[in-house]
């Protein structure tokens, strides 16, 4: 999908110099030289491959960035205007395109952006196996717990998520698991990992998505990207209260960070996790900080 995004001297450098399967994320900002995530290095792009020096880099230009959101919007940006709305694009293969530019707001609502000015693609990966160091803390020989992934962006909330669903899959636990996948990112359908007992609803609101799953799938457990919103949080605990499993994800680097983000004071007084999971980059993307109950306790690690 890649090929079909970028210009073809990126693209053609990338694809000759570089090892797309090392590379997390592409940032491209207008005048600027064009960075890669590796791992947990940032480095710059030059046309040998990669360089820590400015002056071999190769920079972007403004037109480089609007013909990079062009082309991920299928030649339409009208008809992703509402994740345009939001900053991204998702495309197919779920590569995710973070945009920068001008909100247009009317009436106190998002309209849609303009004037783009940078572009964050960041590439999936399944990375297979990398949630077994703590799926046996994460389920019981009847249940899975209501856990929460927690790291900062980029390192490997996403991916974790992705590889319980497939390890449930692979165990034979014949769940009924809802993946709601609200930006598109959770399955990326290429390479197929959301397993055999897995229905998903995507591009829908969590509170929209919780509900209408609910009722029209009769899930054992929900899969969901990323609570932030109050209405996530109103979500979790609907789907809590009717007797379904949730498993979910969110921004924050440490735990006591998460004790005081705001909108999560009714899932840590109602303890309505029993698990969380700590991640970082501090040996690449998904590294196991650390395993804590309801009361924040380590159970692993």
């Amino acid at each position: 999908m890649l090929e079909k995004i970028l210009p073809d001297e990126i693209y053609n450098v990338l694809a000759k110099r570089v090892n797309f399967k090392s590379i997390n994320e592409i940032r491209i900002r207008a005048d600027k030289p064009i960075v890669l995530l590796i791992g947990s290095q940032r480095t710059f792009l030059s046309h040998s491959g990669t360089t820590s020096n400015i002056k071999e880099a190769i920079f972007a230009s403004k037109v480089m960035v609007e013909d990079i959101i062009f082309r991920a919007s299928e030649c339409s940006i009208y008809s992703v205007n509402e994740q345009i709305k939001k900053g991204f694009i998702v495309t197919k293969g779920g590569i995710r395109l973070g945009i920068g530019g001008d909100l247009i707001e009317e009436n106190n609502t998002i309209k849609t952006m303009t004037n783009f000015s940078s572009v964050n693609i960041r590439l999936p990966h399944e990375i297979k196996n990398c949630s077994l160091s703590a799926f046996d803390y994460l389920i019981d020989e009847n249940k899975v717990y209501n856990t929460l992934v927690m790291s900062p962006p980029g390192a490997g909330k996403t991916t974790f998520l992705r590889d319980f669903v497939r390890q449930l899959s692979e165990r034979n636990y014949a769940y009924n698991v809802l993946v709601l996948d609200e930006r598109g990112e959770l399955d990326i359908g290429t390479l197929g990992c959301i397993g055999n007992f897995a229905d998903k609803i995507s591009f829908a609101k969590k509170s929209v998505g919780f509900e209408n799953g609910i009722r029209s799938l009769s899930p054992n457990i929900i899969v969901t990207d990323e609570l932030g919103q109050e209405e996530d949080i109103d979500a979790v605990n609907y789907a809590i209260n009717c007797g379904v499993t949730v498993f979910a994800s969110v921004h924050c680097d440490t735990i006591d960070n998460f004790l005081r983000k705001p909108n999560f004071e009714k899932i840590i007084k109602n303890k309505l996790f029993q698990r969380y999971v700590l991640l970082s980059m501090k040996n690449g993307p998904g590294t196991l900080e650390g395993i804590y109950n309801e009361n924040f306790s380590r159970v692993r690690l």
